[in-house]
């Protein structure tokens, strides 16, 4: 009887643990499956994987600044390789503490409705599908940070936004030091409002639905909580093949699949710091040791100007001298998604005011061939993709003032050399490469171990196997 019972108590505790592996087992399944929806959901998108961006100054990009007369520019970007427009925020510029004559794009009135200075709906809407038509993609500036205060939410749910302790509503405050920003022409949105995150999301998806974009650069990323990022792109991406940038270097917005792409704000400054003479080859291999230590998804956008560094910083000329096509070249081969910012390929070498109508003087397109060149390599070079689509970057050259790289994937090969340094610099070859052509001269090269280089000053040379 006794070992009856030890026998049925073995018995059932085999079937107890085969339970229990069993619900394991299936915890398990559910987990992984949940985890490769999620990837899946936020994938890059396949037109995404070999492109470039080209941010537009609407306002500033033609002397009307309206979405008709920005149509007239579409033939010409395409010839010159642009595949994702950019575009500020398309959205009616309050009026109340506007700052200048015309204020901030970023002082959002409505978040459903456009700027009545570019155009009316349908003119956007037209747009798009013009954009489309020339096989190209638009994404909208999004500002969720804040709004202008002329948006109806101040005056129908001011529990929307920040208050003081007497229920005021206020600007922006700097989460580092509590101070205010200075952005006293906006007011500061309530991210512990789940009815304002609803709206907020709907808003997002309603562009998305109605008027066919294809995703968002979203401002000022980093002071908005990451979980609004995971629940704002598991709708978008639900929506179809939506890409998400985000002006943030912040790990979570990448490594949780919320976005694709961050700024390369670290690298920026880097750049910057090399054009002077402070930095360089070698703190770039430190960046991407680094930098390939926080993330473990997506890619950084890279690039030697934008609106807020032509603004506010000085232009590419102010900034980096004559280093700014080398660094130009650098911020295309190196890993991540290349941006141009409107007026470059002329070059555009004033800043623009950004509270007042200040008309970029388009006339030679001086730099037009040499971002064309870079965004047809991009495009056919499988080497120079995006994110996990493109290769890794192999060091040839960095202990001088020289950076010296290769990239290959799937047999396509791209190998740089660049001066960095206001000098002429010598590179001694170490391998064998042949079978490549320089992209910018299509002089053809051999090169043997031991064969000697002489670059010039803020110089490169950029070969491909295709």
């Amino acid at each position: 009887m006794k070992n009856l019972f030890i026998l049925l108590l073995m018995l059932a505790t085999l079937a107890q643990c085969k339970n229990e592996a069993t619900k394991a087992s299936d915890e398990q399944q559910v987990s992984t499956t949940s985890a490769k929806d999620k990837s899946e959901a936020g994938d890059l998108p396949s037109w995404a994987k070999n492109a470039n961006i080209y941010e537009v100054n609407l306002r500033q990009y033609t002397l009307e600044g309206t979405f008709n007369s920005f149509n007239g520019e579409l033939a010409r970007l395409k010839n010159m390789g642009v595949d994702i427009l950019w575009f500020m925020p398309i959205h009616e510029v309050s009026k109340t503490k506007r700052k200048g004559t015309l204020g901030s794009y970023y002082a959002v009135t409505d978040y459903k409705g456009v700027n009545p200075e570019h155009g009316t709906m349908q003119d956007f809407k037209n747009m798009v599908d013009s954009i489309h038509a020339h096989d190209m993609r638009i994404i909208i500036d999004w500002v969720p940070n804040h709004t202008g205060w002329d948006n109806s939410w101040i005056k129908d749910h001011p529990e929307w936004y920040t208050r003081d302790k007497d229920g005021n509503v206020i600007d922006p405050i700097d989460p580092g030091t509590g101070e205010s920003w200075g952005w006293t022409d906006v007011a500061d949105l309530n991210y512990d409002n789940k009815d304002m995150r609803r709206a907020m999301i709907d808003a997002m998806k309603f562009w998305v639905s109605e008027n066919k974009i294809d995703g968002f650069r979203c401002d000022v990323a980093h002071n908005v909580p990451q979980d609004f990022w995971d629940e704002a792109s598991k709708e978008l991406f639900a929506l179809g093949e939506i890409y998400m940038l985000a002006e943030s270097e912040v790990t979570s917005h990448r490594n949780s699949g919320a976005f694709h792409t961050t700024y390369g704000w670290s690298f920026h400054h880097l750049m910057n710091e090399i054009a002077k003479g402070e930095k360089g080859p070698s703190d770039i291999v430190s960046w991407i040791k680094e930098d390939g230590s926080k993330f473990n998804q997506g890619f950084h956008m890279h690039f030697t100007s934008n609106h807020d560094e032509n603004s506010w910083s000085g232009t590419e000329f102010e900034r980096m001298g004559d280093a700014h096509k080398a660094l130009a070249v650098l911020s295309y081969t190196f890993q991540g998604i290349p941006l141009v910012y409107s007026g470059q390929e002329e070059p555009l070498t004033k800043r623009l005011e950004f509270f007042e109508k200040d008309v970029i003087p388009f006339d030679s397109y001086k730099y037009q061939k040499f971002y064309q060149t870079l965004n047809n390599l991009k495009h056919e070079n499988e080497a120079l993709w995006n994110g996990k689509y493109g290769g890794e970057i192999q060091i040839i050259e960095s202990d001088k003032k020289v950076f010296g790289f290769e990239r290959e994937k799937n047999g396509n090969r791209v190998v740089c050399f660049i001066n960095l340094s206001g000098e002429t610099q010598g590179v001694e070859i170490q391998g064998h490469y042949s079978g490549i052509k320089d992209v910018f001269t299509g002089e053809s090269y051999h090169w043997h171990e031991g064969d000697k280089l002489v670059i010039d000053p803020w110089s490169y040379i950029v070969c491909s196997n295709n």
